[in-house]
């Protein structure tokens, strides 16, 4: 359950209201997920994020596919259910295959397992990595 409840259009202030109309352009689409509906309650947060988001999001020396699916391994990195799941689905959206998926799993978890054991071990870092 949100600590916020999701503002609907009615509820929203204009300018909240104003954001989610772009977001609908943009993505041609009627539905505004529950992030920009809790966002709602912080309009600048809000339209702040929402532009951040494009900016970051948008194609550029990183294909869009592989933006979403590192978009997902940092959210299940840091434990967020709902970025992880809005993410996964950007990702199929963008092409994703399951086997992309897995082998994306795959990588997550032997970063976890590998970071954990050179942190628990304090390896220090090779003189030619630092650069």
């Amino acid at each position: 359950m949100a600590t916020v409840p999701l503002l609907t259009d009615e509820a929203a202030d204009p300018a909240a209201r104003a954001v989610f109309d772009d977001i609908r352009a943009k993505r041609q689409t009627d539905y505004v997920n529950n992030f920009w509906r809790a966002l709602a309650h912080d309009p600048p947060l809000l339209a702040a994020t929402w532009d951040r988001l494009q900016q970051v999001m948008a194609p550029g020396a990183l294909d869009p596919l592989v933006k979403e699916l590192i978009y997902v391994a940092v959210s299940v990195t840091n434990g967020c259910e709902y970025c992880t799941h809005s993410h996964t689905a950007a990702a199929r959206a963008k092409g994703m295959t399951p086997a992309m998926h897995a082998e994306l799993l795959a990588v997550i978890a032997m970063a976890a397992q590998t970071n954990a054991l050179a942190t628990a071990l304090q390896v220090p870092t090779d003189e030619r990595f630092q650069t």
